[in-house]
């Protein structure tokens, strides 16, 4: 299963859908410009603060927002898995 960055959903779901720009959005949510542009462009990800700010907007909830980045980083992370090596541990 591919797992896109979360800001692509803001953008899609959010900002499109309400006919808003992303500096109106950053308004909307109390952040800067800057903050919710690289969000929205998949250069950063959507911390705690920034779930809750969306929830608060009406737009979904924290929870879905915090799961949807965790399966995005979690991808992101699989794709490099061969390159973590770490035994198993076992109890002596």
């Amino acid at each position: 299963m591919t797992h896109t960055h979360p800001g692509g959903t803001i953008k899609d779901a959010c900002l499109d859908e309400l006919g808003l720009n992303v500096t109106d959005g950053a308004k909307v949510l109390g952040v800067t410009r800057n903050t919710l542009s690289r969000i929205v462009n998949g250069h950063s990800g959507i911390s705690a603060d920034m779930a809750i700010r969306l929830e608060k907007a009406g737009w979904s909830n924290a929870d879905m927002w915090l799961r949807l980045q965790a399966a995005y980083d979690l991808a992101q992370a699989r794709l490099h898995e061969d390159e973590i090596h770490v035994e198993r541990y076992e109890l002596a």
